[in-house]
């Protein structure tokens, strides 16, 4: 069976150290690149199936090689590593392009529960193994979740894995409250406060790519959730 091909960017070697070897140790191939800019060039020569990034680095910071990563490259899962607290900081972080992200100090099960979630989003599209169902008809977009794909006639959006898993979960109800901690459980995992922040993120991302058609609403319904009128 092939192995899962994971970037892992981190500057603290005894972190590295440990969490390298306790992927490797759950099957997983390991490339480590311990600053932005070694990551870079490890993500061009490696081609990663999922990366862990660490924020705050030496030369080029975290969010710096997110940016580079998601202008080639909009579907390989990002998980963020942060040793601050701040909303802002992890916000930040998310709008870049990640798909998720953990605190310092973490528990290393934790860590590999979240990738498997998002590798099992993420490689049934990356191998072609898709089809007509995830296929949504949204006023005059056309949503293709296997493609991770919005299309208008003004444009083509690219979605991250988060964005598209939202967009289905939301556009298979049409005009339908989905309430608020289903999404977080079902897409987070978890319906904590930081998850909320980061899910509203996401809403106004959303909300952004669909500004073309007014027929189409992305309506918060106070105290409750989210409903996609179409």
């Amino acid at each position: 069976m092939k192995k899962i091909k994971l970037l892992l960017v981190e500057d603290e070697v005894i972190l590295a150290g440990v969490v390298k070897e306790t992927l490797e140790m759950n099957g997983f191939h390991i490339s480590h690149a311990i600053n932005g800019v070694q990551g870079w060039e490890h993500y061009l020569s490696f081609r990663p199936d999922v990366c862990i990034i660490d924020i705050m680095m030496p030369r080029k910071d975290g969010i710096s090689l997110v940016k580079d990563i998601r202008a080639v490259d909009e579907q390989t899962p990002i998980i963020f590593l942060t040793a601050k607290s701040e909303t802002t900081d992890v916000i930040n972080g998310l709008q870049t392009g990640a798909d998720d992200y953990m605190k310092k100090p973490f528990s290393l099960e934790e860590l590999i529960l979240r990738i498997k979630t998002l590798l099992k989003r993420s490689l049934p599209a990356a191998t072609g193994n898709r089809n007509t169902t995830g296929v949504y008809l949204l006023g005059n977009y056309t949503f293709d979740h296997n493609r991770q794909e919005l299309r208008h006639e003004k444009e083509l959006i690219r979605l991250s894995l988060r964005e598209a898993d939202l967009l289905k979960m939301l556009a298979a109800k049409p005009n339908m409250i989905t309430h608020r901690k289903n999404i977080l459980l079902e897409i987070w995992g978890d319906d904590n406060f930081f998850n909320g922040r980061n899910m509203d993120v996401y809403i106004s991302k959303l909300r952004k790519y669909l500004q073309h058609d007014d027929s189409v609403q992305l309506v918060n319904v106070r105290g409750l959730g989210y409903k996609l009128v179409y």
